[in-house]
């Protein structure tokens, strides 16, 4: 199997968790590789690609972004090939881009797709996927000198270890995947965050998450944890989430974020982890 660091995201998504791996780590438990592994908000899929499980779910409520997915796995020689016929220039871009906002989305085969994402994730400014409330990517040009549009070998590798490891590929809402689990799963969860003062970015998908949003997903981990399936979860340390999770195990923990497009709004925030029981296994 591909070593861990030889793979690495293949999009650039806000909230990603490489800097927070070894904490993450640290908050796994012991036997987490005999058990299938759930991510059902994969997002860029940082700890999926860290802990590189035998058997794993992976999820999201992002339709474009599990395409992606699909594609590094099933046909990356032909992925590649795509991307290398995208150009980036201001015009190309904004065609591309615009896309979502006529028919001409829905024209293209899904090998399509899946480079549309990444090219416009590796050539908009400051690498974010973002939508707006109709669900149109709106992310400006970045006017990058040589942006990285095509890692072939990422891809090779990415796609090497989504088919020799079981990792099932879905697209959906989280409650679909919980549903099905047994106590052999461990969950791993990592939603759009509860927002902060000052904060505006909420455009993963269409719609965003709301408080009442964030209160379904408690319900979920109470289910999870009627059902004796361990599950850890990511989110903004707010009082109103440590106030409908009381009644788990909460640590804070420090993060430097950067997806705010002003540089003097950016660093280190407090997260919380949330889980729902007491044994830590020791980093490797």
């Amino acid at each position: 199997m591909t070593t861990a660091s030889a793979i690495k995201p293949f999009l650039k998504w806000a909230g990603g968790k490489r800097q927070l791996w070894p904490q993450i780590q640290e908050r796994f438990p012991d036997d987490i590789r005999e058990r299938i592994y759930c991510e059902p908000f994969v997002g860029g899929g940082s700890i999926l690609f860290f802990l590189q499980p035998a058997k794993a779910i992976i999820s999201d409520a992002n339709a474009e972004l599990m395409n992606c997915y699909r594609m590094v796995k099933e046909c990356p020689e032909e992925l590649i090939r795509e991307l290398g016929m995208y150009e980036n220039t201001s015009e190309f871009f904004y065609h591309i881009r615009g896309l979502d906002r006529n028919p001409g989305l829905d024209q293209l085969v899904p090998i399509q797709r899946a480079a549309r994402i990444i090219y416009l994730n590796k050539t908009c400014f400051n690498g974010l996927y973002r939508v707006n409330a109709d669900g149109y990517f709106n992310a400006p040009f970045g006017k990058y000198k040589n942006p990285s549009i095509i890692n072939a070998d990422g891809i090779k590798a990415i796609s090497q270890y989504l088919n020799t490891a079981d990792v099932r590929i879905c697209q959906g809402d989280y409650s679909q995947i919980l549903a099905e689990l047994d106590k052999n799963a461990f969950v791993y969860l990592d939603p759009p965050y509860h927002q902060l003062t000052g904060q505006s970015f909420t455009g993963y998908v269409r719609g965003g998450w709301n408080d009442n949003d964030q209160i379904r997903l408690r319900d979920a981990c109470q289910s999870l944890d009627q059902k004796r399936i361990h599950f850890l979860l990511s989110n903004s340390s707010t009082d109103f989430i440590h106030q409908i999770y009381k009644e788990f195990h909460i640590q804070t923990i420090q993060a430097a974020r950067c997806i705010n497009s002003k540089g003097d709004r950016r660093g280190a925030v407090d997260e919380v982890l949330v889980c729902n029981y007491v044994q830590y296994r020791r980093p490797v």
